[in-house]
């Protein structure tokens, strides 16, 4: 497959970057605030517009010269973003009219080679439309004014200039390979930003000694043994007493639907705190969703006096702290040294395959069969489960459904005994099974 063509919006802060990609994207995908600033990192969609499919990089707020650590970490991603891109949209506020801060931003664009498509946004009334003229002082081309909250004004005819030259795709042509999507996620401060650093390589992500600096859950590709995968970074996710209203908590929302999106999550454990109730919890959000699992226990490289059996004794301590996730791969890595890192792929891969894996109906109803010989479940009031028949009903999660003469008499104990036999024979690593019973409908037993 060809490389999507890459647009970068920058500009400086709050003048609607976030909202602009929202109305590109269709959807709320990055968080939107009153507060200036909020996007921190380069945030990448695919955005497709006339069957032209093209990849949009969402920039922090860029102020030159600005020496506050946040602030030029942000002005650092949106020069890569600038390097990465194909063409630029240089975004400026239209109520606010020129500010001296977009003369400097327009010499760095000049400065880039790229084609720089200057946006005058938040023109959110005819009248205000009088003010595109001023911007011509920027001296980087034909200012197109927008309204990127209303998609009013030129969106349209903004996209056509921008995306001229881009060929046009099939759309509904399907992906012969699946991409697997790898969301990492965990609490503020378990070195998941340092991990899809050292896999990139590049400071993809702003990395931060304050907890809490990933905001947005921020997608990487990236291509290991001729393979690809989406790489998602996602904001540390807190105990609900300690989230503040507002940017931060959108950004664990986001995180959340990240997993729910994803098709394994990688669970980063600090090793040097040990596991966690929010680790627990974490680890609940996973299997209810349904995903693939990976527990990854960072920073290995700050244990010190290791022993021979010191693995043993953190794996023996995961099985009692989380005993329900006893069936996940566990790798022990350090984002730092990039000690085992690269297993992250090949366990992704693995998981992916188990998750997505179908049994035929007859070696399932087999194995079935067998389970049910081996250990017959208890009667209960002088009623016993019958199990009649079983069939697949889906994947990722692998489901399956059991048809019985009565679906009361399934204790869930019998239930955890089914699925444990069921990846006695199947495997099934890394990911939850769902099991669920229906009872023979009267016409069925006649």
């Amino acid at each position: 497959m060809s490389r999507k063509p890459i647009v970068a919006i920058v500009g400086r802060p709050n003048v609607g970057k976030s909202t602009f990609v929202n109305r590109l994207v269709g959807s709320r995908n990055s968080i939107v605030d009153d507060l200036p600033g909020v996007t921190r990192d380069r945030i990448y969609f695919d955005v497709e517009w006339q069957n032209k499919v093209f990849t949009v990089i969402d920039t922090g707020g860029i102020i030159p010269g600005d020496e506050d650590d946040i602030m030029v970490s942000i002005f650092d991603q949106a020069k890569i973003a600038c390097e990465e891109a194909d063409k630029i949209i240089f975004l400026v506020d239209g109520k606010d009219g020129v500010n001296p801060i977009d003369y400097d931003i327009a010499n760095i664009l000049r400065q880039s080679g790229k084609p720089v498509f200057l946006t005058v946004n938040k023109l959110d009334n005819p009248e205000s439309y009088m003010m595109v003229n001023d911007f011509y002082s920027l001296a980087i081309g034909e200012p197109l004014g927008i309204s990127a909250l209303h998609g009013s004004g030129g969106v349209g005819d903004l996209l056509e200039l921008v995306t001229a030259d881009f060929e046009r795709e099939d759309v509904n042509k399907e992906e012969e390979n699946h991409i697997v999507r790898v969301a990492i996620v965990g609490r503020p401060n378990a070195g998941k930003s340092s991990i899809v650093n050292s896999l990139l390589n590049e400071n993809r992500v702003i990395v931060s000694d304050v907890s809490g600096t990933t905001r947005d859950s921020i997608d990487s590709l990236i291509k290991y043994k001729d393979k690809e995968y989406i790489i998602v970074d996602t904001a540390g996710i807190r105990k609900k007493s300690k989230v503040d209203y507002g940017v931060e908590k959108f950004a664990v929302d986001r995180a959340i639907r990240s997993i729910r999106d994803c098709d394994v999550a990688l669970l980063v454990i600090d090793a040097t705190e040990g596991i966690s109730d929010q680790d627990k919890k974490i680890s609940s959000i996973i299997t209810e969703a349904g995903k693939g699992i990976i527990i990854a226990i960072n920073k290995w490289d700050l244990i010190e006096d290791k022993q021979a059996n010191t693995v043993n004794k953190f794996d023996k301590m995961l099985a009692q702290e989380i005993p329900f996730l006893e069936y996940a791969p566990k790798i022990y890595i350090s984002a730092k040294t990039k000690q085992r890192l690269h297993n992250i792929f090949e366990q992704a891969q693995f998981v992916y395959e188990q998750a997505t894996k179908r049994v035929s109906t007859g070696l399932l109803n087999k194995i079935i069969k067998e389970l049910y010989s081996l250990n017959p479940p208890t009667s209960v009031k002088g009623k016993r489960l019958k199990l009649l028949y079983a069939t697949q009903a889906g994947v990722q999660p692998p489901t399956f459904v059991l048809f019985a003469n009565n679906s009361d008499l399934l204790k869930e104990h019998y239930k955890r005994y089914i699925e444990n036999k069921l990846r006695e024979a199947f495997g099934f690593f890394g990911t939850p099974i769902r099991i669920s019973v229906r009872e023979r409908s009267e016409k069925e037993k006649k």
